[in-house]
């Protein structure tokens, strides 16, 4: 099945409701914005991830990407999209207006990105790394560089990449070998060295590729402290803006992987006849603090693609189970779920788990990003500290926790299918396949929790988390199950914090063990704090509305839905984070006990 249709009403709930769009459109510069354009422009981007990006993401699939000599050929119909897309505008969407960007807002932007990764996530990831290429060159670049780069980067004629990975270091940053030398003659630089895993490294949809380049200079201090960051296009640029000749870089190879077929993964070369030329992009020594620019709304956009792959997944599911007759029901239904397997309880039960962990899901992304919205612009100093704050503790959890989510929901959506989900042609699969690499690139999960733990958590005291905490605990709970609602967020919270204050005085070993399933709890009890809030708003809304007669009311059963899944997440899902603390508090003394050689 190649259809998606996007949750518009879904996705405009938690963008008003959670990501505060009122406020954002309020902001400077936003204010020509108004929400009949917001819904314009996720009316056109829904038309344009169903008709244009979802029909191919299954040639994508099943073709990959080709290499040969150095050349890297794309399936069929990537090339041809990609120029659609460019043309439409969407490819700058979320770019500074001074680069030929549109300038819209992180929150609806990020609406957005989950439609280009739900219908196709492969090649969603090109204008992931272009944009994040992008920011680190307007943020650190020299005024020669944007000009030159970012015009035709935000417009999509030239894409990016980030060059980090070697393949003696991995995610240690600390062991890059990679060099580069002063030229003699002007300012730039030749580099030398390997990157491995470089996604979009090489391809033929744009007539450049601009890579950013990870390398240290011959005088740089060792480990992290002395890294650079290099700009390397692919081909020169001449003065007039023409292409020139093409750089000393090479993709010597792509990767075979479990998926994202449709996007190529390169092994790329730079020096192997002399040096290729590139230009310093911020101070010496200083490539790290650069890459973290662009850090957040890298992680937050890889959060987003567990959200994307996950409601993709139950889309294919849904469809699948009210149309497969198998088995005889238990009733409960009407006469169509009766006889299909949407009526038997464990089905029920795993689309039920899908459908609600995808709006704390989607809660929690939209949430962050209404926040970098109010970090970035909001007209109170104040506001925009205690914003950036917010943000910084919740993008690794973003991160870890809705790509995790996104491994048990694809799972559940195979498992829907029965047998037919473990064939590829049915293409539940795919999804599964797909959602693995989120919990790893970008940082993986581990990396995410230590830098919540370690940078987030441990560095202020716990104060940006103890703030978190207390919002939560003010949060009214209204409608027909508040107590409900109560009890079980007073215990989540409870668990939440006796957990943080155990690892903020544990010993940095012990805090470490635990700090997968700390950013788990954290998720947990955040997406349970949304969906309670979630369910207000649709509470008032109901109340609010006159009584229909029609009872499939359609807005009405979207309200009535909202109140569902939270009392479900609360029944469900909330319980959970007793279970987190207790491994937090008490599970490092086993995690730790074996030997080396006891393994």
């Amino acid at each position: 099945m190649t259809h998606y249709a996007a949750p518009l009403r879904d996705m405009l709930f938690a963008m008003q409701e959670l990501g505060g769009l009122d406020a954002v459109l309020a902001q400077p510069g936003n204010q020509e914005l108004g929400d009949d354009l917001v819904e314009a422009i996720l009316d056109e981007s829904a038309k344009f991830a169903a008709q244009v990006l979802a029909p191919i993401n299954k040639a994508g699939d099943q073709q990959g990407c080709s290499w040969s000599a150095g050349v890297v050929s794309t399936a069929d119909g990537f090339k041809d999209a990609y120029a659609e897309f460019c043309a439409a505008g969407w490819n700058g969407m979320p770019a500074r207006t001074e680069f030929g960007g549109q300038g819209l807002p992180t929150l609806l932007s990020t609406a957005v990105l989950e439609m280009w990764k739900a219908s196709n996530m492969a090649f969603s990831l090109c204008q992931m790394l272009t944009l994040g290429a992008v920011e680190a060159i307007a943020h650190h670049g020299s005024d020669e560089l944007k000009r030159i780069y970012l015009p035709a980067m935000v417009d999509g004629r030239w894409t990016g990449t980030m060059n980090i990975t070697e393949p003696q270091a991995g995610s240690d940053l600390a062991a890059i070998r990679s060099k580069a030398v002063p030229a003699g003659e002007g300012d730039h630089y030749r580099v030398s060295g390997s990157k491995i895993f470089i996604t979009w490294g090489e391809h033929d949809m744009a007539e450049n590729i601009i890579h950013l380049v990870l390398a240290r200079l011959p005088d740089a201090p060792a480990g992290v402290k002395g890294i650079s960051l290099f700009l390397c296009p692919k081909f020169l640029v001449n003065a007039d803006g023409t292409l020139g000749e093409r750089n000393d870089l090479l993709c010597t190879s792509i990767e075979h992987k479990l998926g994202i077929h449709g996007s190529a993964t390169a092994s790329m070369s730079f020096g192997e006849a002399g040096g290729a030329i590139g230009w310093l992009v911020g101070e010496p020594n200083q490539g790290l603090a650069c890459m973290f620019t662009m850090m957040n709304h890298a992680r937050l956009n890889v959060g987003l693609e567990g959200v994307a792959i996950s409601e993709r997944a139950y889309q294919k599911a849904r469809a699948f189970a009210l149309d497969r007759v198998q088995g005889k029901t238990l009733g409960g239904g009407d006469d169509k779920s009766s006889k299909t397997i949407i009526g038997h309880p464990d089905v029920r039960r795993m689309l039920m788990d899908m459908k609600t962990r995808i709006e704390a899901m989607r809660a929690l992304a939209y949430y962050t990003a209404g926040q970098m919205d109010c970090a970035q612009g909001h007209a109170d100093p104040a506001r925009r500290s205690a914003a950036q704050r917010r943000v910084d503790l919740l993008i690794p959890v973003v991160k870890g926790w809705c790509t995790e989510n996104a491994l048990g929901i694809t799972s559940n959506g195979l498992q829907i299918h029965g047998g037919m989900g473990f064939i590829e042609e049915t293409g539940a699969s795919q999804h599964l396949r797909d959602a693995r690499i989120t919990t790893i690139y970008e940082g993986t999960t581990g990396i995410q929790a230590n830098d919540l733990i370690g940078r987030k958590l441990a560095r202020d005291g716990g104060s940006a988390m103890r703030s978190l905490i207390a919002e939560i605990s003010d949060e009214p709970m209204t409608g027909a199950n508040a107590d409900l609602s109560r009890a079980a967020m007073s215990h989540a919270l409870r668990a939440l914090t006796e957990a943080t204050d155990s690892l903020l005085s544990a010993p940095a070993r012990d805090a470490a063990a635990g700090a997968v399933p700390y950013l788990m709890l954290c998720g947990t009890v955040t997406g349970g704090w949304l969906m309670a809030r979630s369910a207000n708003a649709a509470a008032a809304q109901m109340a609010a509305r006159p009584v229909e007669s029609d009872s499939s009311n359609s807005e009405r059963d979207f309200l009535s839905a909202k109140c569902i899944t939270a009392e479900h997440y609360a029944r469900h899902l909330l319980p959970q984070a007793s279970a987190l603390r207790d491994v937090v508090v008490n599970g490092s003394s086993t995690t730790l006990a074996l030997s080396d050689t006891q393994f």
